[in-house]
């Protein structure tokens, strides 16, 4: 704590010393014969050292000034006014420029004002109170009062604006261009010693030569800043004073020496605040220069888009600056892009966007959008756009700046989840829609076999009208069969939580397909099926549908309506010569034109109106087709149609004893039941059945149909069959429903486990509906027969038959699969 006082004293007694050191170089460049100072440097001093040093080194001020006036010899009364006068000059303007916040760098012009400001209001006070003094003491006549404080004030102020910014330079750092620096030393020293040495006084020649020193100074200013332009002007004014003291140059008049001395002193104040604006101005010029350069470097290598455009008086829109972002994301160049219309930029079927902009641009307002962009080869960009509005000075608009951020991976996302619950919601639908048609469609076409079988007992001898029923009884069937074949393949391809794989035969997966496409198909082409051998492969089949079923749509959207004969859509199996599953959609449509051809299978890319497609089809197809280790490839001549191919690695597992796929199952069961021959043997032996079924109707429809033959029993509920178990009736086979309310086929099972294991082992659950993933689960643990609602009458007999005769239960049975329940 004690180091502070001490160091404050030295600052204030070195401050003083350099006071006055400046004095007497001041008084050394007086006229002759006289005290009167153009320039009185100590003031500058003083506001230099208060403003490095703090206002609270004022005493040194008071002392300097104090020492001046003792050896200049005044009177107590003068010396104090001085004292006091020198004193306050110095600690207003101060006190002012660090309450304007005032940089000592004087690198902007509002520093400069200040400083300037500040000076000339110390300097009026100076010199007011001084030349009272020395009006008072008798120095100085009243009469000259006026002049003796304008000479004064001068003085001060131009001590203050030649010395201050000298001293509060910073210490120099090494010049980049040190002979500029000497060229402009040596050309001011040639001109002041023209200018004030040798010409005669008040010469016109010295005039002329006046006005070369304000090209050289604003040389020193621009060139060099701050400190060229206080130390030009200091060294110019210090020759002109210099000159003029020993009666040389052009401010020196023998008639009015004092007129002369007024001129230099205007001379030298215009030369030293030029200089300093001057500087103060490249200063800041080159402040904006540089946050501009920075702005600019910072804005190309932002990773958004940055489009700026210019308002012209026409309110049209000019593109003048593109950062490279912008330009990867639209895939132009920067000089296609400045000079363009921004709109250019926008997709043209982007209507609604299009229109928001412009109601923006209208009503000179933010917005914030996402917008489609366009790229020379027809790719588009989503991108979310803010636009905002530049306005100068707070008045009209004359920019505006638009920041581009590529969002198209995120729509692409977006639009793969919408795509996905719409299937999902498709496939919850298709599941409500099988399990409410299933059910009555069941115990139709039993009803309905039961009917033909009655009206076929009658024999060849029947009479036509009996014959007639029977041909209509099997007309209906038929449409039945062709309603089950409906449901189920709507089941297949919307079924979109079914992503479980297993073994899958294409050949068996392809006429589903085709019976969802046949009806639009007709009016366009033909269709063959041109099946070879294929292995199976490993994947989900109902992926892998929606894949068939999506080529099989881009096939025929290719073909215009109205000419079937004599176009056609082909669909060929076959192994590839690697072993793979190789399956190809031909049709004869236009073809794909060879630069839409390597982005078919880009997201977003469609060829196709906004009411035909949103161009994810053969990229979620493709994705689908990788996710099983393939690949969808596609083969196009212009004006001769397009192949898509479809490879597929073969499953490793072969075997003849694999669970066949559904197709499978079902293809093997195409033909309606009155052409499948004759009818199921009966094993001769009378078996007593129970059915478990929560519709009434449908548990009639089977008894109908077993009781010629077996014994039935019918209950709706869980717990009434379990009563009848538990009352010690007994059964040779259990057909049961899977889904029940209350007690459900897997409640009956697992009682029917602890008490009666051997009747458990002859159940057959019949399924009708979408199951809960706990039926689902247990359909893949459990090694019993399951049947798919409608259940066929041929395949429920036969179903019957084998339980009896104690065969091992068929994995498939009815047209279903483990693990398939529904």
């Amino acid at each position: 704590m004690a180091a502070f006082p001490v160091r404050g004293l030295v600052e204030v007694l070195a401050l003083a010393a350099v006071y006055l050191v400046a004095a007497r170089v001041a008084l050394s460049l007086a006229a002759e014969q006289s005290h009167i100072c153009p320039v009185w440097l100590p003031s500058g001093v003083a506001l230099g050292g208060l403003l490095l040093l703090g206002v609270s080194r004022w005493p040194a001020v008071a002392l300097g000034a104090g020492a001046v006036a003792y050896a200049m010899g005044v009177t107590p009364g003068v010396g104090l006014s001085v004292v006091l006068g020198s004193t306050l000059e110095a600690v207003l303007p101060a006190l002012l420029f660090q309450r304007m916040g005032g940089a000592r760098e004087l690198h902007r012009v509002r520093d400069v004002v200040w400083l300037g400001a500040g000076a000339g209001l110390g300097a009026l006070l100076g010199s007011g109170l001084g030349t009272l003094g020395l009006v008072l003491g008798g120095v100085v006549p009243s009469a000259q009062w006026g002049a003796s404080g304008w000479l004064w004030w001068m003085a001060d102020l131009l001590g203050m604006l030649l010395v201050t910014p000298v001293l509060l330079l910073r210490r120099p750092r090494r010049m980049a261009r040190s002979w500029e620096a000497l060229l402009l030393t040596a050309l001011t020293v040639m001109v002041c010693v023209g200018v004030f040495a040798f010409p005669r006084p008040g010469s016109g020649a010295a005039h002329a030569m006046t006005f070369l020193l304000f090209p050289l100074m604003a040389w020193a200013a621009l060139g060099f800043g701050q400190r060229g332009a206080a130390l030009s002007s200091l060294s110019i004014a210090l020759a002109a004073i210099a000159g003029t003291a020993r009666e040389l140059g052009p401010f020196f008049t023998v008639d009015l020496p004092h007129r002369g001395l007024v001129v230099l002193q205007l001379f030298i104040g215009i030369t030293a605040l030029t200089g300093l604006l001057l500087a103060a101005a490249r200063a800041e010029r080159r402040q904006a220069v540089e946050l501009l350069e920075l702005l600019a470097t910072t804005v190309r290598a932002v990773h958004e888009g940055v489009l700026i455009c210019e308002v012209r008086e026409s309110g049209g829109l000019h593109t003048v600056f593109v950062n490279e972002a912008l330009c990867s994301l639209v895939g132009r160049r920067r000089e296609e892009l400045v000079g363009a219309a921004p709109g250019e930029l926008l997709a043209s079927a982007d209507g609604g966007d299009r229109q928001r902009l412009l109601e923006a641009l209208r009503e000179e307002r933010s917005l914030r959008a996402e917008v489609v962009l366009t790229r020379p080869d027809g790719t588009r960009v989503w991108s979310e756009m803010q636009l905002s509005p530049v306005r100068a000075n707070g008045q009209a608009v004359t920019h505006f700046v638009a920041t581009h951020r590529d969002v198209t991976a995120t729509k692409e996302l977006q639009a793969r989840l919408v795509a996905a619950e719409r299937v999902a919601a498709v496939g919850t639908l298709a599941a409500g829609v099988g399990h409410e048609i299933n059910n009555p469609l069941a115990y139709l076409a039993l009803n309905l076999e039961a009917a033909r079988r009655n009206l076929a007992a009658e024999g060849a001898q029947a009479p036509s009208g009996v014959r007639d029923a029977l041909s209509s009884v099997r007309g209906a069937q038929e449409g039945a069969e062709r309603i089950r074949l409906i449901v189920r393949d709507l089941q297949v391809f919307s079924r979109e939580d079914a992503p479980e794989r297993g073994l899958v035969d294409l050949n068996a997966l392809v006429p589903p397909a085709v019976r969802v496409v046949l009806h639009a198909l007709r009016s366009r082409a033909r269709l063959v099926e041109d099946f070879g051998p294929v292995p199976r492969v490993m994947g989900s089949e109902a992926r892998l549908g929606q894949v068939l079923l999506n080529l099989l749509v881009n096939a025929l959207q290719a073909i215009p309506e109205g000419d079937p004969g004599r176009h056609e859509v082909r669909v060929r199996t076959r192994t590839d010569a690697s072993g793979h599953a190789r399956v190809e959609v031909e049709d004869t449509g236009g073809g794909i034109p060879p630069d839409v051809l390597p982005r078919i299978f880009d997201p977003f890319f469609t060829t196709k109106g906004n009411d035909e497609g949103t161009g994810l089809g053969l990229a979620i197809c493709q994705q689908i087709v990788r996710t099983h280790g393939g690949e969808l490839s596609v083969h196009s001549v212009p004006g001769q149609g397009a192949t898509f191919t479809l490879l597929l690695p073969p499953a490793p597992v072969q075997s003849a004893g694999s669970p066949p796929s559904l197709h499978a199952v079902v293809s093997g069961e195409e033909a309606s039941p009155e052409l499948s021959g004759p009818e199921t043997a009966a094993s001769g032996r009378r078996g007593r059945v129970l059915i478990v079924d929560d519709e009434p109707r449908l548990a009639q429809s089977m008894r109908l149909l077993l009781e010629p033959t077996h014994e039935v029993v019918t209950v709706t509920r869980g717990e009434d069959a379990l009563a009848k178990v538990a009352a010690g009736e007994s059964f040779d086979v259990v057909l049961c429903d899977l889904q029940m309310p209350g007690m459900d086929g897997i409640a009956v099972y697992r009682w029917l486990q602890q008490e009666a294991p051997a009747l458990a082992s002859r159940m057959v659950f019949i399924s009708g509906g979408a199951s809960s993933p706990e039926a689902r689960a247990f359909v893949e643990t459990v090694a019993l027969r399951v049947l798919e609602k409608p259940v066929r009458p041929d395949v429920l007999l036969s179903t019957v038959e084998a339980v009896l005769e104690g065969s091992a239960p068929k994995l498939a049975v009815g047209g279903t699969r483990r693990g398939q329940a529904r």
